[in-house]
C-alpha cells in the first residue's frame, strides 16, 4: 500500500429539510387546521480515528465527501427523517488543519477520538409550527438550514515512542531490521527509506515500544533539500530520538552538528527531545577509528556515546534499553501529570 501523510478533501453536510404547508381534511370532521411538519436534520461530515490504519491513501483518489439532505415535512405532521452522518476514517496520529494548513481544528491521537467537521443544517418549521390563537391557518413553512462546507487537510503524524534519525546510510534502516519484524528496503546507497516505516520491539514479555525510521535528512532539509523535512513530522510525538552516526565516515561530529542544526531548523520541539547518540556500523571500524570517532563525537555532543552495529547487533541491546528507559520515564511523568 502506498504511503501518503497529507490530503486536501472537501467536506459537506446536507441541508435540513423543507417544512410544509399542509392542512387537516378529513370526512365528518368539522375543525380542519394547519398540519404540516417539519423537515428534517441533514446528516453531519465526522472525522473519526480508527484503529488498523496507517497511511491517508483512500483520500487520495476520493476527496469529496457530502452528507445527504434531510427529508422535508409532510401533513399530519409528519417530520421529515433525519440524514444519516458521514464519517471519514483516518489513522490514529492524523491532524485536522483549515484550508489556511495553519489553523489546527483537531488531533485525533487516540482510537476512537472524533470530530464534527461539518454540521447538518437544521430542518425548516412546517405552518402547524405558526399556528396561534390569533392565526388559526398560517400558510407560512420554512425552508432547511444549510449545512456547513468547507476544505480541511488531514495531515498524519505516526504514533511512535522512539524515532531514528540521520544522515542517509546512516544505517537506520538496518537497525529497525534488526530490533523489529518490519521489512525496510536497504541498500548501499543513499535515500533507500522514501516513506516513514514503523516497527514494534519486543525486549521482554512485558517491555515493547514502538520505532519509527524516517528518511534521512541532509543540509538544508529545513530549506527544502534532499526530501526535505516534510517527514520529521512523524517523530513529533516520540519521546525521545536516537541519532545513528556512520562510524565509516571520517567526520562523524561534522554528521552530529548537520542533523542537530536540521532539527533546530524545524522547530516544534524537536531539538529540545531526549536523545540518545550511537556510533553505527562497528563491524567496519578499526579499533583505531573507532576510539578517535568515539572521542570527537562525545566532545560534539557533550554526551557518552554508544557504539553499535546493526548488521552484527554488537552494542543493540544496551541501546534498546536505553531508549526503553527513557520511554519508560516519560510515561511515568504523563502519568503524574494532572490536568487542572
Amino acid at each position: 500500500m502506498k504511503f501518503l501523510d497529507e490530503a486536501k478533501v472537501w467536506t459537506k453536510a446536507g441541508d435540513g429539510g423543507d417544512g410544509v404547508v399542509a392542512f387537516r381534511r378529513e370526512k365528518y370532521i368539522e375543525f380542519g387546521g394547519p398540519d404540516g411538519g417539519n423537515g428534517g436534520r441533514g446528516g453531519s461530515v465526522i472525522v473519526e480515528a480508527v484503529d488498523g490504519l496507517n497511511t491517508l491513501i483512500d483520500y487520495r483518489y476520493t476527496q469529496h465527501f457530502k452528507a445527504r439532505k434531510g427529508g422535508n415535512g409532510a401533513g399530519s405532521d409528519r417530520t421529515g427523517a433525519a440524514a444519516d452522518d458521514v464519517i471519514m476514517k483516518v489513522p490514529v496520529g492524523t491532524q485536522i488543519f483549515a484550508e489556511d494548513k495553519e489553523t489546527l481544528l483537531a488531533d485525533l491521537d487516540a482510537v476512537g477520538k472524533r470530530i464534527v467537521i461539518c454540521k447538518g443544517g437544521d430542518g425548516g418549521f412546517g405552518n402547524a409550527t405558526y399556528k396561534t390563537s390569533t392565526n388559526r391557518a398560517p400558510r407560512r413553512a420554512d425552508k432547511g438550514w444549510p449545512g456547513e462546507e468547507r476544505w480541511i487537510w488531514l495531515r498524519l503524524k505516526l504514533i511512535a515512542d522512539a524515532g531514528l534519525v540521520g544522515l542517509p546510510n546512516a544505517g537506520k534502516s538496518t537497525f529497525l531490521a534488526a530490533v523489529s519484524a518490519a521489512k525496510p528496503k536497504i541498500a548501499d546507497y543513499p535515500f533507500t527509506t522514501l516513506h516513514p516505516q514503523l516497527g514494534v520491539v519486543r525486549l521482554n514479555a512485558t517491555e515493547e515500544f514502538v520505532i519509527a525510521d524516517i528518511p534521512g535528512l541532509i543540509e538544508g532539509a529545513h530549506e527544502g533539500a534532499g526530501l526535505g523535512d516534510r517527514f520529521l513530522g512523524h517523530v513529533e510525538r516520540c519521546a525521545v530520538l536516537l541519532h545513528l552516526i556512520d562510524g565509516t565516515q571520517a567526520d562523524p561530529a561534522g554528521a552530529y552538528r548537520t542533523i542537530r542544526d536540521e532539527l533546530e531548523g524545524y522547530g516544534h520541539g524537536l531539538a529540545d527531545k531526549p536523545e540518545i547518540v550511537a556510533l553505527n556500523k562497528l563491524d567496519a571500524m578499526t579499533p583505531q577509528a573507532r576510539a578517535s570517532r568515539v572521542k570527537a563525537l562525545e566532545r560534539a555532543c557533550g554526551r557518552p556515546v554508544l557504539v553499535i552495529s546493526g548488521a552484527t547487533g554488537e552494542g543493540v541491546p544496551a541501546a534498546l534499553r536505553a531508549l526503553a528507559d527513557t520511554i519508560h520515564a516519560r510515561r511515568q511523568t504523563e502519568a503524574e501529570v494532572v490536568p487542572g
